[in-house]
């Protein structure tokens, strides 16, 4: 299996992620002179809002490897992403982001964020991408259809401001349905929810 920090862009994580699956299976199935399926399930998703919640998902993957006992130390694990992080150069992920968490100085940055890693996490307290309490979209939609008494997105993005923010208030409210599938699924800036 492998664990994916991915910012969705333009197209919806369900197309990019298709998009991959079947790029991968395309070439494992020629390579392998095999055909059919090739993963067991469909992928599982966690939507990460804030940046402390980001830093502790960045961790729990690079610290995956060292806790499955693969490996005895952060780093060796050769198909990890945390090489691209520690050293000068990056060649698949970008690590500015996460990196200017730490600091605007690239040494102090790196230093930084190699003293965070080595830090052992409880990725059962703090991280589980196995919650049970988040919503599918399809039941998200299905939420957020009788919440808005069935009223057409457009008619909510154009609606007066108390009302609509009165309405987002209790979508917010229900556990499992999350900030940023509320606002896809409706159509508005996440940032328009999430100061509702």
């Amino acid at each position: 299996h492998i664990h994916l920090v991915i910012k969705e862009g333009k197209d919806p994580l369900e197309k990019l992620m298709k998009r991959i699956g079947v790029s991968y299976v395309y070439w494992y199935n020629w390579k392998y002179k095999r055909s059919g399926h090739l993963f067991q399930d469909r992928y599982k998703s966690e939507v990460i809002e804030d940046d402390r919640y980001l830093l502790e998902v960045i961790r729990y993957i690079h610290q995956n490897p060292l806790q499955a006992e693969m490996i005895t130390s952060n780093g060796e694990y050769r198909w990890s992403s945390y090489a691209e992080y520690t050293w000068r150069h990056s060649n698949i992920v970008d690590t500015n982001f996460i990196l200017e968490m730490f600091s605007r100085n690239n040494e102090t940055a790196r230093d930084l964020f190699i003293e965070y890693m080595g830090r052992m996490s409880d990725s059962k307290k703090e991280f589980n991408l196995e919650r049970t309490n988040r919503l599918t979209d399809e039941e998200a939609k299905e939420i957020i259809k009788n919440v808005i008494d069935n009223l057409a997105t457009t008619q909510l993005q154009s609606m007066e401001k108390e009302k609509r923010d009165e309405l987002l208030r209790k979508l917010k409210a229900i556990e499992g349905l999350s900030i940023r599938q509320i606002a896809r699924i409706i159509g508005l800036n996440f940032n328009v929810v999430a100061k509702t």
